[in-house]
């Protein structure tokens, strides 16, 4: 489902054919979903709602690596790989998303996975790995990702296509603004032809300060007998595009995405982990080449980044289902047919 079937449009750019970050091109987004309901540990793997979510911005990041910025609007949280973008001004591998309890498990088999080929042959890698805590709705005590989850959701995202959103891949566990959440994607197509595309991993809010398209919807919505998650949750946010942008331009983009999440009513609450990543493929030797991108230049850019990111966040909820997980706790799907009513 589409933002656009709620009969909003957000910003004044068109999206791109699939209104996510794969309209860039190159871009691959792949998914591995872990559930299962299993005892306890030491008797079983407990209660497993999380997996991987794997995005690709095409090529070979490590001969070709992807000029990259970072931006951190509160830090609880980990990124993988930060401080050698704040360095170098580039990432080497695609970005790898799960939760909390599983980044040495994907970190681990991210590492094993991207040795393989002849430009890394004895090379040392940082992978990229975010995450975003599900321990809401997944048994934290046991580490549920597998070296096999990783590698499919990779495949997949070197596969390309199209791909789900909502309650998949890392996710899967996942709660946004009191309501469902998880995966959430977006595209702008700017009046130069490039492309911009944001994913978000959502993971935040309380629900009285849900907004859509400046709608105060959660103020309106029935919440009777609903029990909500903490507030205090965390968003991972990639933006991509292929033009010309180099490290620093693409540091600016990055703490855009930050604009879009409050538009839809995120304050960054202190325990959250509001970490955002910019990749720009127009400068690779497989892209579009210069001259780069800078300064009044980049304005179109950044509203396009806020727009998609505020677009992805409502992606996120109008496309997971409720579900049921740890100690028998459940989040609700966002009730459409009542938004649809209150916009």
């Amino acid at each position: 489902m589409r933002v656009a079937d709620l009969g909003i449009t957000i910003g004044r750019y068109p999206t791109g054919a699939t209104a996510s970050v794969i309209d860039v091109p190159g871009v691959g987004v792949g998914h591995a979903t872990v559930i299962y309901d299993e005892p306890p540990p030491p008797q079983g793997r407990g209660i497993a709602r999380t997996g991987v979510t794997v995005v690709d911005p095409g090529g070979d990041c490590l001969a070709d690596p992807v000029p990259s910025g970072v931006a951190v609007l509160n830090g609880a949280g980990e990124l993988t790989g930060r401080s050698q973008i704040e360095e170098w001004g580039y990432a080497e591998t695609p970005i790898f998303l799960t939760s909390t309890m599983q980044v040495g498990r994907v970190y681990d088999a991210a590492c094993q996975l991207l040795m393989g080929g002849a430009s890394t042959f004895g090379e040392v890698i940082i992978p990229v790995v975010g995450e975003c805590d599900d321990s809401w709705l997944s048994d934290p005590r046991t580490m549920h990702v597998t070296f096999d989850d990783v590698r499919t959701a990779l495949a997949a995202a070197r596969h390309g296509g199209e791909f789900a959103q909502g309650a998949v891949g890392a996710g899967t566990g996942m709660s946004c603004l009191g309501w469902k959440g998880g995966i959430g994607s977006a595209s702008r197509v700017l009046p130069d032809g490039h492309v911009v595309g944001v994913l978000l991993l959502t993971n935040f809010g309380s629900a009285d300060r849900l907004t859509i398209d400046g709608a105060h919807v959660g103020r309106r919505l029935d919440r009777s007998g609903i029990i909500e998650p903490p507030p205090a949750g965390s968003c991972i946010g990639i933006a991509i595009t292929d033009a010309p942008l180099d490290s620093a331009s693409c540091t600016r983009l990055a703490r855009r995405i930050g604009l879009g999440l409050a538009r839809t009513g995120s304050v960054a609450h202190h325990g959250s982990g509001e970490i955002f990543v910019a990749m720009a493929n127009g400068l690779r030797t497989s892209g579009c080449g210069g001259p780069a991108i800078t300064g009044r230049g980049l304005d179109d850019y950044f509203a396009a980044v806020v727009d998609a990111s505020e677009e992805a966040v409502i992606a996120s909820l109008i496309n997971a289902e409720t579900m049921r997980g740890y100690q028998g706790r459940v989040i609700e799907a966002l009730p459409l047919d009542e938004v649809r009513r209150i916009l």
